[in-house]
């Protein structure tokens, strides 16, 4: 089980390397965001809209924050064309998740979470508390391919250690 304080930390986290990914994303141009370079989701730009996509998808099913636009994951990679309203998008989510987790108490975490997966095909049931910590995972691992697709174009992200995010 994993505690509200956790969850605060990792929000936290998360908008700072969100800041760190889109600044030196920010460096590039935009044929380079968008060029596919063997990612999983091809480019820093289908990644990134697939990242914001899925952690609204989460934040829908777990607290009932309105459906992100598109329906599946495969739709998600064009979630948003343009590259200052995902900026914008990403940095406005960051902030709700970091209220939502400030607001989290215990019970919040506790008991089971059942969806609808649409990568399964199937409806789901799986405890609140690790739903959670997937979302953080799933956020850390695709930051992951981002940052490695930055740095082949030269980009500079920030350090991604938790121990150095500032205010920790």
């Amino acid at each position: 089980m994993i505690s509200p304080a956790h969850v605060r930390l990792m929000a936290r986290y998360n908008r700072w390397q969100n800041q760190s990914i889109y600044g030196a994303a920010d460096t590039l141009e935009d044929g380079q965001r968008r060029e596919s370079r063997g990612a999983f989701f091809g480019s820093i730009h289908a990644t990134l809209n697939h990242l914001l996509w899925a952690d609204r998808m989460w934040m829908h099913r777990l607290v009932g924050w309105p459906a992100p636009g598109p329906k599946n994951i495969p739709q998600s990679v064009d979630y948003y064309q343009d590259w200052s309203e995902l900026k914008r998008e990403r940095a406005r989510t960051d902030e709700d998740i970091i209220a939502w987790a400030n607001a989290l108490d215990p019970a919040a975490l506790s008991g089971d979470l059942k969806w609808f997966s649409g990568a399964t095909g199937r409806e789901l049931t799986m405890p609140r508390w690790l739903i959670v910590t997937h979302i953080f995972n799933h956020q850390t691992h695709h930051r992951g391919q981002v940052h490695c697709l930055l740095t082949q174009f030269g980009a500079k992200p920030k350090a991604t250690d938790l121990p150095f995010m500032p205010d920790n």
